[in-house]
């Protein structure tokens, strides 16, 4: 081999693993959902042992109102030094009777999904703005400083 042909295919090698880098990962969380899992259960035949049974323990539970049961599952990409995005997100809700029989079913996706912007990185308050120093020494001298009343063992 000569230095021209080597270092070429060091070049095409150092190409190959800068694209491989570049690529977005997908992460897939929660439930994974099999269809024909999830169309199996019937409102009216199924009930609790049953749906557990089929699909597994539930991704959390309802603490009030009707029993029930919500599977989550997440599909997100992020591209390499950029934050997850989710392309794909579905709730498996399925709802219960009060002796635990499947009544209804239904799936929603990504309309449901909140985006939540916050405000920066601090917390917005109402009053005058207070500066590190003014946090950190604006209460000396206050404690204690305010009523009256009899203090001690030989007070008033």
């Amino acid at each position: 081999m000569t230095a021209k042909t080597r270092w070429g295919a060091g070049l095409l090698v150092a190409m190959a693993l800068a694209a491989g880098g570049c690529q977005s990962i997908k992460d897939k969380r929660g439930y994974l959902a099999e269809d024909v899992l999830v169309q199996a259960i019937q409102p009216g035949l199924d009930n609790m042992q049953s749906v557990e049974r089929t699909l597994g323990r539930p991704t959390f539970k309802s603490e009030y109102g009707e029993p029930t049961w919500y599977y989550v599952s997440s599909t997100t990409r992020r591209a390499p030094f950029a934050r997850p995005r989710i392309k794909e997100h579905s709730v498996f809700a399925v709802n219960f009777d009060s002796a635990g029989r499947v009544i209804s079913t239904g799936t929603t996706g990504m309309e449901q999904v909140a985006k939540i912007d916050p405000d920066g990185h601090k917390t917005p308050t109402l009053g005058r703005e207070r500066t590190f120093l003014e946090d950190l020494f604006g209460n000396i001298g206050a404690v204690g400083a305010g009523g009256g009343g009899g203090g001690g063992a030989g007070g008033s």
